[in-house]
Parts: structure tokens; sequence; C-alpha cells
């Protein structure tokens, strides 16, 4: 995969950063966001492709993006097809975070260091070039002002901004209700940018803790064990020394 094309996770991060206040929108849900964004960025390099409500490895090579390869690693590991929900329901401890440190070192945000009442350090984030949000930006208002089915990619990150709740962020108030609304309607326009935002939905509304079970699965089967070296999604906010894009 070249570099030069932004990446699905970098595109959602930089829509989520307010420029006012150099924080992320929706910093909970967007962890969950950034998950799914990597299995749809996996999905058109065709390294992976939907099994059902399940994820399949079925290209393994690497793709030279050192985040996602981690991530295709980790399903490669699996052995077989892991549901969705599942897999976004146990994101990467600091996914954000890592994301927000790989757009400082590509010179697309710089890091503002600061101070909360004057004592714990923070850190937030602001776009060096505009251009690149505005742009990103223009493709989800083409799409919804035009009712013209976007690209695929532009599918998935309508689907995945809806997902986490970017919505009412980008469009808020009472005149963006119709646009939050075919932001939604966006979904159905990406299969795979459809099933993963499903799955970041069902993980906030508490799905993945009780699995649908399939007519393939015999009575009594528990879910699917988690990937053994995949961190288990975690509530713990870590301490305040440091608040970074909070």
């Amino acid at each position: 995969m070249g570099r030069s094309r932004r990446t699905l996770p970098e595109e959602l991060l930089l829509l989520a950063l307010d420029p006012t206040t150099g924080t992320t929108a929706q910093p909970q849900s967007l962890d969950l966001g950034l998950a799914g964004a990597q299995l749809v960025e996996l999905a058109l390099a065709g390294r992976i492709a939907p099994d059902g409500d399940r994820i399949a490895v079925v290209a393994p090579r690497p793709t030279g993006d050192p985040t996602l390869d981690c991530a295709l690693e980790l399903l490669r590991r699996r052995g077989a097809p892991v549901r969705a929900v599942h897999w976004i329901g146990g994101p990467r401890l600091g996914l954000r975070q890592t994301y927000l440190s790989h757009l400082e070192r590509c010179g697309m945000v710089h890091a503002v260091a600061g101070q909360m009442c004057g004592v714990l350090p923070t850190t937030r984030y602001q776009a060096t070039d505009t251009a690149i949000s505005r742009e990103i930006r223009s493709r989800l208002d083409s799409a919804i002002r035009t009712g013209v089915p976007p690209d695929p990619r532009t599918a998935a990150l309508a689907a995945l901004a809806h997902a986490v709740g970017l919505g009412k962020h980008l469009y808020p108030g009472n005149e963006g209700r119709s646009s939050r609304s075919r932001l939604r309607d966006l979904i159905r326009h990406d299969p795979m940018g459809g099933l993963v935002a499903h799955a970041v939905m069902d993980v906030q509304n508490g799905v993945a803790a009780q699995p649908r079970r399939s007519p393939a699965t015999p009575a009594g089967r528990g879910a699917p064990e988690p990937a053994r070296g995949v961190p288990m999604q975690q509530a713990h906010r870590g301490p305040m020394a440091r608040v970074a894009a909070h």
C-alpha cells in the first residue's frame, strides 16, 4: 500500500479533530471507530473480506503500514474468521494516540503542550494543513448534498463517522438534522463499511457481550475466545498526568 493515500483511520481522526480546541470529538467511541476503520482499510487493500458477520483474512502479505500490518497479523493468528463485533469490542490500547503520533510524524498535525488547572500537563493537536481536513469534509458534504452514491472509501468514512457519533459534531443543531440523517443513510453504499459501522454501534450498545447464536452454532457453545495477545477493551482512562487529545 503506497503512502500517497491517507488511510481511513487517519481520515476519521482528522475529521474528529476540533480545530478550535485541539481535541477529538467523541473520544471513547472514536477508539472503536479507529479499530473498525482499520478493518475497512485492510478490506480495501484486499487483505481481508467479510464472511457473513465475520472477518476473514484472504491475503496475509503486509501492506507496508506498520499499524495496519499489526492488526492484520493479529487477525491472521486467529486462524479462523472472527466476528467484527468481537474484534472491534477489543481495540488495541492506545490506538488513538498511536495515530495522533503518526499524523504528527507525517507533518499533518502538530502537538501543542499545555496545562490543565495550571498543574496537569496536556497535549492538544492542531492540523498543520487545513486543506486536508477541508478535502475530507467536502467529500462527505458532496455525498450528502448531491445524493449521488459515493465511492467505497467515502461511503465507509461516512458510515464510521455516523457510528461513532460525529454527525452532531460535523452537522450540529436543528439545521444539521437532515444532514445527519443523510450521513446515516450513506451506510448502505458500502457493505464492508456498513458491517463495521453496525459492529461499532453494537459494541456501544452492549451487543458484543451477548453474541447472537447462528444456526451453525451448537447449543450451549459459548462465544469465541478472545484472540491471544489481544488486550480486551478497558474502561480505565489512565492517570491524568498527561491528557492527550481528550
